[in-house]
């Protein structure tokens, strides 16, 4: 991961000052642990309700459900219902929601270099 410099990073405290800016405006999109998780399972690829709940470590179906409709809300995702019995519903990332990739990738590389 690359490292900022002084004057880099004065400027962008700076910039960071004001309410409504990048970061805070990212931080309401990956409000929460399973926001960004659910975020991280679905850049692999479409998932159903179950597989995402079975992957981001069983949050309460209630959660979830808040967490995805937020999430669908921001234009991060959407959710498609197949006409199927049962009925079959997906979750997928939208571009926007793609965009959100490299932000994770910079929190995977920090994270493994800085353990618990």
């Amino acid at each position: 991961m690359e490292t900022i410099g002084p004057e880099q990073l004065k400027q962008l405290v700076d910039e960071t000052r004001v309410a409504g800016c990048g970061v805070e405006r990212t931080l309401r999109v990956l409000d929460g642990k399973w926001a960004t998780l659910v975020v991280r399972e679905l850049l692999s690829g479409p998932k159903r309700f179950g597989e995402l709940r079975a992957a981001v470590g069983t949050p309460s179906a209630k959660t979830l459900t808040d967490r995805l409709r937020s999430l669908e809300h921001q234009g991060i995702l959407t959710r498609t219902v197949h006409a199927e019995v049962p009925p079959r519903v997906v979750y997928e990332l939208t571009e926007r929601g793609h965009s959100l990739g490299g932000i994770l990738h910079a929190m995977l590389v920090w994270g493994e270099a800085n353990p618990a």
